[in-house]
């Protein structure tokens, strides 16, 4: 960027207004004290007050041609360690500003336009930098609400030493930070019937194919002689072996209830908010003990895309996968139910689905009865009911909220409710309790649970 670099024409014209525009309180008072004192010595005929008043005038107009003219290139850059936090905690912001002129700078002021969320708008005052010189500072922002926020762009503001005008320019860049929802840690308790990862019980494709489904590839040097398909390789002409036999990763669906007349409440700690965070840490959990995981909405939309399995094998592409459906969660938003719950419904696939955890808020007969039909299509499934009447005033839950939770039950899925105050670690080991068997359906024993 350069600052206060003139333009030709009538863009130095507007360029000039605009620095004229920059005269400080202090500029403007000596500015009208001048031409008030030109225009007494004028009427009373006193040359002394004449160039008192002349030179009051003169001066913060000379500062405004100087600080107009004056080229300084500087350069600003901005690192945003990490970019992605979760709520209630801090990133900072480094900024970097290079002098690439052959001039040293005045004094200089640097600011960053940041949203009101994470904080006051940082400001930071340079006194000079040298030729070729650099600057660094840094900066804290935090927010307790999740979302996307930008930062910038940078401003650099100009100052002339009598304090007379100052001048602003912007940089074009800017960055934004993504706050996730906060995850907990969850125990490492067994909530689906199938193995998971790559464990015993999964089903192997090549494992169960006959000589005749096998798909060879050409040898490769290292492989195993003992993986040569004879018959292709006499076939091909070349040497060809089997290929490695690919385990098939067990699979969970997070699905969010989104639905506006589902929760009440707003702010982080709102049941909307718990639904969100706990979504977040079922799915890096589930991914953590090696599940190909996607996120689900009630408006159908899949994450990583529509219909998609989830990850793939490799660390790497766990990790981008979760940072997709953490980027999804930062921002989702209420939506408006039209449909209910039957688009999600639609995305399920029919008998395969494997794991279905499930965050509900409030369902009334018709949402409970294809919430209940859900089941059908999951190999197994546990569903987080919130009440947000409960998180609202405390209250205790009706018969026409249990009516609707013992059908969920009575369909197969293991139903856990969550009060205000519920810690899903808690609420996760209950879960795995009642699937053994070992704690009666329908009670907590839990704080934050319903009773």
């Amino acid at each position: 960027m350069t600052a206060g670099s003139p333009a030709a024409g009538d863009e130095e014209k507007g360029g000039l207004r605009s620095a004229l525009g920059g005269l400080t309180t202090r500029g403007r008072s000596f500015l009208a004290a001048g031409v008030a004192a030109a225009v007494c010595a004028v009427v009373l005929g006193q040359s002394d007050l004449l160039r008192v008043g002349l030179l009051l005038a003169v001066l913060p107009l000379i500062c405004v041609a100087v600080l107009y003219r004056t080229r300084y290139r500087v350069a600003g850059s901005r690192r945003l360690m990490p970019s992605r936090v979760p709520a209630g905690s801090e990133a900072r912001v480094h900024l970097r500003l290079d002098n690439v002129s052959r001039l040293p700078t005045g004094l200089l002021m640097l600011q960053d336009h940041v949203p009101y969320v994470l904080g006051p708008r940082p400001r930071f005052v340079l006194d000079r930098v040298e030729p070729g010189g650099r600057r660094e500072v840094s900066y804290r922002v935090r927010s307790d609400l999740r979302g996307r926020y930008p930062l910038g762009p940078l401003q650099l503001r100009l100052n002339d030493p009598f304090g007379m005008c100052e001048l602003t320019r912007s940089f074009s860049s800017s960055d934004t930070l993504t706050v996730i929802p906060r995850t907990e840690p969850l125990p490492p308790v067994r909530l689906s019937g199938d193995a998971t990862g790559y464990g015993d019980g999964r089903q192997r494709t090549l494992a169960l194919a006959g000589d005749d489904d096998v798909i060879p590839r050409t040898y490769r040097h290292g492989d195993d002689l003992r993986r040569v398909h004879w018959r292709s390789t006499a076939r091909y002409g070349e040497l060809m072996v089997r290929r490695e036999e690919q385990p098939q990763r067990a699979r969970c669906t997070v699905l969010l209830d989104t639905r506006r007349a589902a929760y009440r409440g707003a702010g982080p700690d709102s049941a909307f908010e718990w639904a969100v965070s706990g979504a977040a840490s079922a799915l890096v959990h589930m991914l953590e003990r090696g599940f190909s995981v996607r996120l689900l909405t009630d408006t159908g939309t899949s994450v990583p895309g529509d219909g998609g399995d989830g990850l793939a094998g490799s660390p790497q592409e766990s990790a981008e996968s979760a940072g997709l459906m953490l980027d999804a969660l930062a921002v989702v938003d209420h939506s408006d139910g039209g449909a209910g719950l039957s688009r999600a419904y639609d995305v399920l696939r029919g008998g395969g689905e494997g794991l279905l955890v499930a965050f509900f808020g409030d369902m009334d007969e018709e949402q409970a009865a294809v919430a209940a039909r859900m089941r059908q299509r999951s190999g197994s499934a546990v569903a987080f009911v919130l009440d947000s009447g409960l998180w609202m005033a405390n209250g205790a839950v009706d018969d026409a909220v249990e009516a609707r939770l013992r059908g969920l039950r009575e369909a197969g899925w293991t139903v856990v409710p969550a009060g205000p105050g519920a810690a899903l670690p808690e609420l996760w080991r209950q879960a795995a309790r009642e699937r053994a068997g070992s704690a009666p359906a329908g009670t907590t024993g839990l704080s934050g649970g319903w009773t």
